[in-house]
């Protein structure tokens, strides 16, 4: 096997991963969803350091944490990353996968947009072109569910804006990570200490739920690692081709698995976005720049 197959491997494995999370986190959801998210941090954090031990790159990312600019916008990341977390983890407990899937669909454009805001990069024509139709899709989107889909929103905006201060930042991927759950992990803590003592915490009440849980931070970690191995053996623009894998997964489970209802302006809204879509990726393969890595989820 070359190391252009093996990378296809590792990033299939990623993407498909990520887009199948929806079927682990809903298995949990007898906890609350601030449950699962403070047990994703916690343990996401242990597998995190463990891995960079494992690595030996913990030198390196104390010395990132020692940074006052580093640590100030990891501060900032994880705040980001912890939201995404819950609107994701939540919309899962609530059958809302397939508007988190659109989150995650439209996200690409939402970097387009951060791009330009943030960054003062310009927009090419196709880019221009793409982020109109998918601009038609959501109002389609809107129309259907009565008002903005506001978890598909939320997931783009605060992945977006992660993206791009990850962008700046040039942080490997499990070192940011890393340091972020220092960040998250500490009110989770607080929260699930409360949890114990009013008796409403579910870790430990029962086998399978509570090993749900402790491998919240394995759910979390063992496809970013995937993902790092599929980046330095393929080409950005495949890997940013490839992030429409997790999306189009998490839609599959939502529809065949979660039997959630498409109505025909909801599927309406859907193939405008894919058109959009398309157009990015278009744009994508005949200029050779991605808008990112490719990182779908953390």
């Amino acid at each position: 096997m070359n190391k252009q197959q093996s990378g296809l491997l590792y990033g299939l494995f990623a993407y498909i991963i990520w887009g199948a999370l929806p079927i682990y986190w809903g298995w949990m959801r007898q906890a609350s969803a601030f449950e699962i998210i403070s047990h994703r941090a916690i343990w996401s954090l242990v597998v995190c350091w463990a891995a960079l031990a494992f690595r030996h790159e913990l030198k390196e990312a104390l010395r990132i944490l020692r940074n006052p600019r580093m640590f100030l916008l990891l501060a900032l990341t994880a705040g980001l990353v912890s939201g995404n977390w819950a609107i994701y983890i939540w919309s899962v407990t609530v059958d809302r996968i397939v508007e988190s899937s659109l989150g995650y669909y439209i996200t690409p454009l939402m970097n387009v947009a951060f791009g330009v805001i943030i960054l003062r990069e310009k927009m090419r024509k196709l880019q221009w072109l793409a982020v109109a139709i998918a601009t038609i899709g959501v109002i389609a989107l809107t129309y259907d569910y009565g008002q903005l889909p506001l978890i598909a929103l939320g997931l783009a905006c605060t992945w977006g804006l992660y993206s791009v201060i990850k962008k700046k930042l040039k942080v490997d991927p499990l070192i940011g990570l890393a340091i972020e759950t220092i960040f998250a992990s500490l009110p989770t803590i607080f929260y699930l200490t409360r949890l114990e003592i009013q008796g409403d915490a579910q870790f430990g009440n029962g086998l399978w739920i509570s090993l749900g849980l402790a491998t919240a931070g394995f759910a979390t970690v063992l496809p970013l690692l995937a993902f790092n191995n599929a980046a330095v053996r393929l080409p950005l623009t495949t890997l940013g081709l490839m992030q429409y894998i997790t999306p189009t997964v998490m839609f599959l489970v939502g529809v065949f698995i979660n039997h959630e209802q498409m109505s025909g302006s909801r599927w309406i809204g859907f193939l405008t976005i894919w058109l959009a879509l398309s157009v990015l990726a278009t744009d994508m393969v005949r200029s050779g720049r991605p808008g990112d890595q490719g990182i779908t989820q953390a």
